[in-house]
């Protein structure tokens, strides 16, 4: 295997590579302030950048704070997820008008020619792990979804290594983060002490061709070991853990566990943790006419496990109480996704805790529930 490409680029030679992709005819996706929170939003400088800024992150917790500093990427994943922008809240499938005795139907995506082109500025590695779980589940297999696989096919992807851990991330235990290390065009690690820089390593030819356009220089190597040094503590800070071996097994056999009543009794079934989850995918198909009938369209919309109404077949719900829909979706993302996917849906980017307005910690559930498992086999849990 080749050695990474490693460059050296100052604060500015950042707005550089905005106007760079601008010139490319992309549109850059990145962090930016917006009232309470990070979020994301098309960006055409590093002045929209959350510039000093952090989050404070705990269960059903979230605040900004300034720092005092010129950092640019000092903070957490925000309630924004990248899949928002592949995979869209609302799209329109197709429309269908009358016309005359019949009726023409239009599909609504666009031609690859007119498809537009995102470059996705922040991509932290939990979230670029969420992206290759939704491209197993969007474009790979037989069945593929063409609307995500055109954007994706487009998108520009520049990650960004966490340099600290959030309040209630996890990603260093179910191993996707917090450096990133496969599927990225460019990714920036940045170092604040004395200096302020970002390393920039080159994932893609594609990646190199860019950064070319930049003042840049190759990085040299204590720079890069200061950016890994910083890297390595934000792993060893991570508060939280899930032990992501054989969660399989352990759901399964644990379907009439008690912590499910638990849980339920405090589960408000408002669906914050599936609509911020970067992985979650339920969708609904709704179709509409005008008064006259003579236009119908058809409209895909995010949904979720959670609603009582998406698992309504004729006769009733299957999953009728929030004991169940909790079960459901925690078993689907940590044991059945494997079975469908080969991994499992959690990329450990602690959103669902932040954002659940009661502040049930998936981290905490998972555990209770396999400490009982180990227990049944004879197994000390503080031990393994």
């Amino acid at each position: 295997m080749s050695t990474p490409r490693m460059y050296r680029i100052e604060p500015d030679a950042l707005n550089e590579l905005i106007q760079s992709l601008r010139q490319q005819h992309y549109t850059v996706i990145g962090p930016t302030p917006r009232g309470a929170a990070i979020v994301l939003d098309e960006i055409t400088s590093t002045s929209q950048l959350p510039i000093g800024k952090t989050d404070e992150q705990a269960p059903a917790q979230y605040r900004l704070k300034e720092r005092g500093d010129d950092a640019m990427f000092a903070f957490s994943a925000g309630p924004h997820s990248w899949k928002r922008y592949l995979f869209p809240p609302v799209l329109k499938l197709f429309s269908s008008r009358k016309n005359g005795e019949g009726f023409q139907i239009s599909e609504e995506l666009p031609s690859s020619d007119h498809e537009e082109k995102y470059a996705l500025l922040g991509v932290r590695a939990c979230d670029l792990s969420a992206i290759q779980i939704q491209d197993k589940v969007f474009g790979g297999g037989t069945y593929q979804d063409p609307a995500y696989v055109r954007v994706r096919n487009q998108a520009f992807i520049i990650a960004v290594n966490c340099t600290r851990a959030g309040g209630t991330c996890f990603c260093s235990s179910v191993r996707t983060g917090p450096r990133a290390r496969v599927g990225f065009d460019l990714a920036m690690s940045e170092v604040l002490d004395s200096e302020h820089y970002f390393i920039v390593e080159v994932g893609t030819d594609r990646g190199e061709n860019v950064i070319s356009t930049v003042t840049s220089r190759a990085a040299e190597d204590g720079e890069v070991e200061k950016a890994e040094h910083l890297i390595r503590a934000a792993a060893q800070s991570t508060g939280r853990s899930l032990e992501p071996d054989n969660t399989r097994e352990i759901l399964y056999q644990n379907s009439d566990h008690p912590r499910w009543d638990t849980v339920a009794a405090r589960c408000l079934s408002c669906a914050n943790c599936t609509m911020v989850c970067p992985t979650c995918f339920c969708a609904t198909v709704e179709d509409t006419t005008d008064l006259a009938g003579t236009s119908a369209d058809r409209i895909r919309k995010w949904d979720s496990c959670f609603t009582l109404d998406f698992s309504y077949i004729h006769g009733g719900s299957v999953r009728p109480s929030s004991k169940a829909r909790y079960r459901h979706w925690i078993t689907h993302k940590l044991a059945s996704w494997v079975d469908q996917f080969g991994t499992i849906g959690c990329v450990g980017c602690g959103r669902c805790i932040t954002w659940c307005p009661v502040g049930i910690d998936i981290t905490e559930e998972f555990r209770v529930i396999r400490e009982t498992y180990l227990m049944k086999r004879g197994t000390n849990p503080n031990k393994e």
